[in-house]
């Protein structure tokens, strides 16, 4: 790719110093004609005043065309994107203006690259810039003389389409740009893998929508599409914009929840698939609002996240999940962390911190993590988790089955238990594959001297199906479901039937 012309610097000091030399000059010259009028003829004079004239109108033509030339290609480096020559933001407000006629329609794509950021983590950002640059160039290729693509900044790019069916056509660009993004990126001896989330909007040229708002809509429907699982084309709705009103009304409420203390935490036993008896509790997060409507962390959790107020939740979850399971010796403690907490840097220091203040003992406590807290960012999750073993912490791989997890990806991160996700138990429960996959993963768990706790089991056939599988642990409601922390040590001793299914499976 061509790089941005870069200023001249010889160019720009003759530009300033020039014109001084020459009126100085012909200064000069006029002032030694006054000093020696008496001994020139009239006519050397006037010859003289004409040469010095023809000369400053010289001046000033060549002068002029040089400072002309120049501020030309300043406002085209004000307009163009000093990396990839892309034009930038302002290009693309301007061309939306330029290019449309009445009645014409608009269509913007906002792209924005999945998994750059680990990338510059990885890599550095020497070898980001050379990616962006290819998917500069890529994008370039694919958009043709159909579109015009600028980059915004950092990993964002927008392609503008104007014309008929503008939306049909830039939409299959998009299409086209995603899939030639699941092939790698070579850069040098590297081949980087990088993704794109693109949302969409568009302009029928009469309903007054400038290219403000449609890159504020694209930008709105792009982070739909990364919600919606990355690698996706999304239209912007208004129900959208609803949403977003709703979630921040939502975040508002949780807000004021952490502080009137409305958040509850409940704990659901797991039994021991040999001795029926239990030796550990999952705590569970319940927000119950003062007019009697109970929303689940389903709803809630995900704008905890995206707020950052995870972090506030999940401590005070911490804390007072520790302090309760003081009551329970022998008992091991599941708490449920989510990647924005992962990510959080200081998160192990404040768990550090919350297991001296409460005098919990850290190896009953056990660290609950989903798949896709590791895939996200994988390198600040395996440094996170290596911090938070060194507390003596034990950390649990959650819904296993249902993601990404792979031998290699279990090898790399150590788990101390895995647990099997419900859908796979509930599948193998009829389903041959199934169950075969669910006592590979067993054995997995095995040979990695990981222990494996079945969840939601609901039928005596599913505790039966697990027990002669290997599975250590058994949860779900045909045992118990969640309770309050004061309910928890009533339950203790007790010792919940076997059942008949004492035997081996065979896959």
């Amino acid at each position: 790719m061509t790089a941005p012309a870069k200023p001249n610097g010889l160019g720009s000091r003759v530009l300033v110093f020039a014109p001084l030399v020459v009126l100085s000059a012909i200064f000069g010259i006029f002032a030694l004609l006054l000093l020696l009028r008496a001994e020139l003829p009239a006519t050397t004079l006037t010859a003289i005043a004409t040469v010095g004239a023809l000369i400053y109108a010289l001046a000033v033509a060549v002068f002029g065309r040089i400072g002309l030339n120049a501020l030309l290609r300043l406002e085209g480096l004000s307009r163009s994107d000093s990396l990839t020559g892309l034009p930038n933001r302002r290009a693309l407000h301007d061309d939306a203006i330029r290019l449309a006629r009445p009645g014409d329609e608009i269509a913007l794509a906002l792209i924005d690259l999945d998994g750059f950021k680990s990338v510059n983590d990885h890599y550095g950002h020497a070898v980001g810039d050379i990616a962006l640059c290819r998917c500069a160039e890529l994008l370039k290729e694919i958009c043709g003389a159909e579109a015009r693509v600028y980059r915004l900044g950092g990993d964002e790019f927008a392609v503008l389409k104007v014309g008929s069916i503008a939306g049909t056509i830039l939409e299959g660009i998009c299409r086209g740009m995603i899939d030639r993004l699941t092939a790698p990126i070579d850069v040098d001896d590297r081949r980087i893998v990088l993704g794109a989330s693109v949302g969409l909007s568009r302009s029928t040229g009469l309903d007054g929508l400038g290219s403000s708002e449609l890159l504020r809509r694209s930008d709105v429907a792009m982070y739909a599409s990364k919600r919606g699982g990355k690698m996706r084309c999304t239209w912007f709705s208004d129900d959208f914009d609803r949403s977003r009103e709703s979630i921040r009304l939502l975040d508002d409420e949780l807000r004021q929840a952490l502080v009137a203390g409305e958040f509850v935490t409940v704990y659901q036993p797991l039994v021991d698939a040999r001795s029926g008896k239990v030796v550990a509790v999952e705590c569970l997060l319940r927000w119950e609002r003062p007019d009697g409507r109970k929303i689940g962390p389903h709803v809630f959790i995900p704008v905890a996240e995206e707020s950052g107020l995870i972090n506030s939740i999940g401590l005070w979850v911490l804390e007072t999940a520790c302090r309760d399971a003081l009551a329970w010796p022998g008992i091991t403690l599941s708490v449920n962390i989510s990647a924005a907490q992962l990510r959080n840097p200081e998160f192990p220091i404040q768990m550090g911190q919350i297991l001296e203040e409460t005098g919990f003992p850290p190896g009953r406590l056990e660290l609950e993590i989903t798949e896709t807290c590791l895939v996200l960012d994988p390198v600040v999750a395996e440094r996170s988790l290596n911090l938070i073993r060194g507390f003596g912490v034990n950390i649990s791989l959650d819904d296993f089955g249902t993601g990404y997890a792979s031998i290699g990806f279990l090898r790399q991160f150590r788990f101390e238990k895995l647990k099997l996700d419900r859908s796979l138990v509930t599948q193998a429960q009829g389903d041959e594959g199934s169950r075969a996959m669910m006592l590979s993963s067993i054995s997995v768990a095995r040979a990695m001297r990981m222990d494996v706790t079945a969840e939601g089991v609901e039928t005596q056939q599913q505790a039966d199906l697990v027990r002669a599988a290997g599975c250590d642990q058994i949860q779900g409601w045909l045992y118990y479901k969640a309770m309050p922390a004061s309910e928890v040590a009533g339950h203790l001793d007790k010792v919940v039937p076997r059942g008949p299914g004492n035997g081996k499976i065979a896959a």
